[in-house]
Parts: C-alpha cells; sequence; structure tokens
C-alpha cells in the first residue's frame, strides 16, 4: 500500500474510531494492521491525531512590533534614502535621539525595541511600504527584461505542420570553457525532423543572427516558431528585433531554466547532428570555423535531411511500473516535407532537384574527407597545448627547485 493510501484510510476511518466503542476499536486496529503491515501503536497515533482539514490557530507569541515602532522606523528610513535592512539598523542607533528631539520623546519600552530589532523583522515590517515604491525607466535592456518578453513554452502539441523550430548550441570546448573556441548552432524543425547546423566563434549574438539568417533563407518552408534556452546568445535584442520586427512576426520563445527535456527535439539532435559528427575534442582554430560551417552546409546537411529516416514519438501509456512509447514509422525529414500541404509546390519541386543529384556514398566520402582535415588541425593545435603545458611545469619545477650547496674541495680541507 502506499503512503496515500494510508493517509486516504485513515482520514476515512478517523471518525469512525473516535466514535466506536473499545471492543470495535480493536477491530479497527486489527484490520489497519492487517492491511497496512503496520504496527497497533502507529495506527492508535494516526486516529488521535487531529485532523488537518479543521483550520488551526494561529501559534507562536504574539506580535512585538506593532505601529509605535512602525512609524518612527518608516520616518528614519525615508529620511536616511531608504537603506537596506542591515543599514537601517545601524541608522536607527544613530537616528533615534535626533528623531525625538523633532517629534517628541517615544515611550521607553517603543525605543528599546526599536534599537533591538532585526534585520529580518524590519524586512517583514517595511514589505508593504517598499512595494509602493517606483523605480525610473531604463533604456538598458537586461536579459531578465528580455526574458519578460519572451514567452516560456513548454510543450509543441499544437505544432500542425512544420514551421516551429527549436534551436541550441553546443560548445566544442574539450574540457575547459576558458579561453575562446568554435560553436554549433542547431535548428531542428519539430513536425518534419528538417535540421540545419551551422558553426560560429564563440557564440557571439551577432554570428547568430547572420547564421540564422542565412538558414531561414534556404529552409523549405516559412519560419511561424521560434524556440530556444535561456542563453544569452540567444535571448538578445538582436535576435528578438529579427523575429519580430517583419511583416509577419515570427513567435520567439523560451524553455524553464534547467528544463532542457523542454527543447527535447533540438538536445537529440544535439547528439546525432553534432557529437556523432565531431565528438568531445576542443576546437580553438579560428580556420575551424569555415571548415565546419561549410561540412554542415552542404554534405552533412543532405545526408542528414535526405538520406536518414527518424522516427517521431506518437505517443505513450503507462501500464503498472512500465512506460510505453509508440513511434511512427521512419521516414526522411525530406518524405515528411514533401507529403506536407504547407510546403508550397516550387520548394517541393527545388527538394525533388536537389535529392535527384545526390548520392548518399559520394556524400559520405566527402564527409570524411573533410573530417580528415577538420581533425588535422585538431591535433596540431591538442600537440601545441601539451608542449606548452609541458614546457610550463619544467619553467615551474626549475624555477622552485632548491640549489645545491657546493660541495668542499680539496683547498678547504684541514690538514
Amino acid at each position: 500500500m502506499s503512503y496515500r493510501s494510508w493517509k486516504e484510510y485513515v482520514s476515512t476511518q478517523r471518525r469512525r474510531y473516535w466514535r466506536a466503542s473499545k471492543e470495535k476499536k480493536g477491530r479497527i486496529l486489527d484490520e489497519g494492521c492487517e492491511l497496512f503491515d503496520a504496527h497497533r501503536k502507529a495506527l492508535i497515533r494516526a486516529f488521535n491525531r487531529p485532523s488537518q482539514r479543521g483550520r488551526r490557530e494561529n501559534r507562536g507569541r504574539p506580535p512585538t512590533y506593532g505601529s509605535d515602532v512602525l512609524e518612527p522606523l518608516k520616518a528614519i528610513w525615508l529620511a536616511a534614502d531608504q537603506p537596506c535592512s542591515k543599514r537601517l539598523r545601524a541608522v536607527v542607533s544613530i537616528w533615534l535621539d535626533f528623531y525625538e528631539n523633532r517629534h517628541g520623546p517615544l515611550a521607553a519600552e517603543t525605543r528599546q525595541r526599536l534599537l533591538a530589532i532585526s534585520p529580518p523583522t524590519i524586512d517583514r515590517l517595511m514589505a508593504s511600504i517598499r512595494a509602493r515604491k517606483r523605480k525610473g525607466l531604463s533604456a538598458t535592456q537586461s536579459i531578465q527584461s528580455l526574458q519578460g518578453q519572451i514567452p516560456i513554452r513548454t510543450s509543441f502539441r499544437d505544432v500542425d505542420g512544420p514551421g516551429s523550430v527549436e534551436a541550441d548550441t553546443v560548445a566544442h570546448c574539450g574540457t575547459s570553457m576558458a579561453g575562446a573556441f568554435v560553436w554549433s548552432l542547431t535548428l531542428t524543425d519539430i513536425a518534419s525532423g528538417w535540421t540545419e547546423n551551422a558553426a560560429v566563434w564563440n557564440k557571439n549574438s551577432l554570428q547568430i543572427v547572420e547564421r540564422v539568417k542565412r538558414i531561414e533563407a534556404h529552409l523549405p518552408f516559412e519560419i511561424e516558431a521560434f524556440d530556444s534556452d535561456n542563453g544569452g546568445e540567444f535571448v538578445n535584442g538582436n535576435l528578438l528585433r529579427y523575429l519580430r520586427d517583419r511583416p509577419v512576426p515570427v513567435l520567439f520563445t523560451r524553455s524553464r531554466p534547467y528544463r532542457k527535456n523542454d527543447n527535447a527535439h533540438v538536445e537529440q539532435k544535439q547528439w546525432t547532428h553534432v557529437r556523432q559528427l565531431l565528438g568531445y575534442d576542443r576546437f580553438e582554430d579560428r580556420r575551424l570555423v569555415e571548415l565546419i560551417d561549410d561540412l554542415y552546409r552542404n554534405e552533412w546537411r543532405a545526408m542528414r535531411n535526405f538520406f536518414q529516416p527518424t522516427m517521431q514519438l506518437l505517443s505513450k501509456s503507462r501500464e503498472g511500473g512500465r512506460l510505453k512509447r509508440y513511434h511512427s514509422a521512419p521516414r526522411t525529414p525530406y518524405e515528411r516535407l514533401m507529403d506536407s500541404p504547407k510546403v508550397t509546390e516550387e520548394n517541393k519541386k527545388r527538394l525533388r532537384r536537389e535529392f535527384e543529384s545526390l548520392d548518399p556514398f559520394a556524400l559520405r566520402e566527402a564527409i570524411e574527407k573533410k573530417l580528415k582535415r577538420i581533425f588535422r588541425i585538431v591535433r596540431r593545435q591538442a600537440v601545441r597545448r601539451e608542449e606548452k603545458a609541458r614546457a610550463a611545469k619544467n619553467a615551474a619545477t626549475t624555477s622552485t627547485a632548491p640549489r645545491r650547496a657546493p660541495s668542499p674541495g680539496c683547498g678547504n680541507a684541514v690538514l
């Protein structure tokens, strides 16, 4: 039996237990012990515990600080340019004599409570007053203010065709996030699985916008919704203006912080389209941006979208403790777009011509050739890093090694 069942049983049987005779109480306890394999004392304590449904009276001490304390505290706080509670406590001890000279002496008990008040108590007393404080307008937009303009979206059940994309970035940093290195940008369509990748240097927001523009110009469908995580490369004014300031604005949404399953579609593509291709090495040579971007834009894009079938989750159900998932038949993103009524006939003809001009084996050979060139540069950079680390270690060892005292010569011997 679960804990919920235990709570339901106790709540339903409590009144019956209270009204029962001694003999009936014993039978109720026997029944409960048999059902839940519990000790009789545990059931007795549960039945005798008061119900939580009734309203409990307030417990604890009566309030210590009233309006007699709040009035001088507020006056001192406003006069002292509204300091924080920790500073205000020190201000009160300094300003209290001056307050009494101006407004008259306070009662001895009130004065004592003002001098003994703690910063958390000040925060509680001043909460309603501070809430009325108005703030000036600011022309500088931070990430937090932009997050208020970008709504949170957690599911895409209302997607009925291509046009809703998820975006994310992958860091090719190796084992350290220090310094500058190459990042991969991934955009994937939720309905069809069509995915585009691009390489950027240090995930600059201007580069992200430029890559999104280039990808959008070659997509076989119009972007209607754009969803990303809360990273600064996406949550910025440049991308927000690009998606918003157009004849038909794009719905820009974001996921919940630290909930990567909200972007499950693009997170899955990060593994299949980026990590399986480039691994986890550190790419800190700027020449790699152009090489990786060329691979993404040509052979890799064609291989994944035209010749790699994928399955999509249709539904899932729980049978006991087991979760069953039901997927669609494997299809390529190209096939899904060709069956979609939202893709124009012109774009379908362009996709068909591109598909007929491709050879997956030739694409694989070209991919391997470009990968060899990329990892040749990566290996050279790794060797240079190892040599620098070895040289720095040797220099540190040499500088900290103690000097040996000179051995006494024969001329110094005492006869």
